[in-house]
Order: structure tokens, then sequence, then C-alpha cells
């Protein structure tokens, strides 16, 4: 709004008081319609689950079928551990260089075996990546124009990041399926998979606070019949 100097100002030169209060009055208005686009309740949906449960299936077919924005947490942590990138520094200085690859990057497979055997390595490192990934999303978030937007978080609990989303989805499988995908996925042994696994929150808790459970036990027919639903038919 104008300050009452340069309301002074506008009379000097004949504006009238009516006209005044007028352009207060529609500036007034035009601030109001842009809080309240900038308020409105868009859809955030909170796409988790346990590891190899098919979460990428998920975000891939809302993608492509509903045009979505699809904001990745996977992405994010990568960015995090970029080459010269000061968390990665701190992973090479905490752990030595045996973490480190020929090209510079990081050997994520046996940082994998580090944390996923000692749950204090795997707090500390994601004390160090989990605020990078959640500033991440804030900004992503600012910049987004659409409606409905699915954020694919596979620590959403873990990393308390419940409170970026509306409604939250879980995808989850049988163990015996969940391990199967993960080894073959990731040339993991029986072990190294297990301890993936179960280095999460275990997938009863992930469901009992689910908004929305997709079952991927099935054919990918099934899996899609149910996000059509829960993607047309909200909850919430």
């Amino acid at each position: 709004m104008l300050s009452l100097d340069s309301k002074w100002n506008l009379f000097q030169t004949g504006v009238t008081i009516k006209q005044l209060y007028d352009r207060d009055f529609n500036l007034w208005l035009k601030q109001m319609a842009i809080e309240s686009r900038a308020n409105s309740s868009s859809r955030k949906i909170g796409l988790t689950g346990g590891i190899a449960t098919g979460k990428t299936t998920v975000s891939n077919y809302l993608a492509a079928k509903y045009n979505l924005a699809i904001l990745d947490a996977d992405i994010y942590a990568r960015e995090a551990v970029a080459i010269g990138s000061p968390i990665l520094n701190s992973i090479f200085k905490r752990y030595g260089t045996c973490l480190k690859l020929p090209d510079g990057s990081l050997d994520r497979s046996a940082l994998g075996d580090i944390i996923f055997h000692n749950p204090s390595e795997k707090q500390w490192l994601e004390s160090q990546i989990h605020p990078y990934v959640r500033d991440r999303f804030h900004l992503a978030l600012q910049q987004q124009k659409y409606t409905t937007i699915v954020l694919s978080i596979p620590l959403l609990f873990e990393a308390h990041l419940t409170d970026l989303v509306t409604e939250i989805w879980v995808v989850a499988c049988d163990r015996q399926q969940q391990l199967a995908r993960l080894q073959q996925r990731d040339r993991l042994t029986l072990a190294q998979a297990q301890a993936r696994i179960d280095s999460q929150l275990p997938l009863s808790v992930k469901i009992a606070q689910a908004d929305v459970v997709l079952n991927n036990d099935s054919d990918l027919q099934t899996l899609f019949t149910q996000i059509d639903r829960a993607f047309l038919t909200p909850k919430i």
C-alpha cells in the first residue's frame, strides 16, 4: 500500500481521497490474491516404503500418466555427496580414502557395508545428508507451480520429513519379494540385502502411518489400478 507521504503527494496533484482509497483497496485485493495462491493447499503426496518395494515404479507411473512433478530425495542425497562437496569431504575424512573411487567419487557400496552394519555410523551419515535434502525440498517446493506434487522420500519417517507432505503413500510387498528384488537390483548377497532392509524402519510401522498403502505383491497392472484409485479418489 501507499505510504502517507506518497498519498499526500498524489493528493496535491489532484487525486481525490476516494481515488486514494480505491487504489489502496485494489492493491490490498491484489496482495490477498497473491497470498491466497501462495498459501493454497496443494496436494503433496509423500511416497515412501521399504527399499526395493517399488517406489520408483509408482513415481514413474504417476509422472507418465498424470504428468505430475516428482521431487526425489535420492537425487538430492546423491547431490549431497557429489565430487568436491563438503559432505563428501567429511565422509573421506571420517572413513579414509578407501571409500574414494579413481574418479574421486564415493564408493557407495563400500559405504553401505559400513553404515548398514553400524547404527551409530548410519546415524552420523544421516545427520550430514538429511539437512541438505530437507533444504533442497524446501527450495524445490517454493519453485513448483503444480497443484499436485509427488515427494519420493524413502526415509520419510526416519528423516522426519512428514511435515512436507499432505498425504502419505506407502509401497509395500512381502519380505521375500523385497529380498529377491534387492539382491537382483543391487547384486547383493542375501546377508547384505537383509542388513539393508533391517536398517530401515519396519514396513509395518510405515503402513500404520499411511493414508494409502499400495501392495506391490502382484503384477504391474494390479499395482497401477491401485495407484489410479488412490490418485483419483483421495482420502484426504
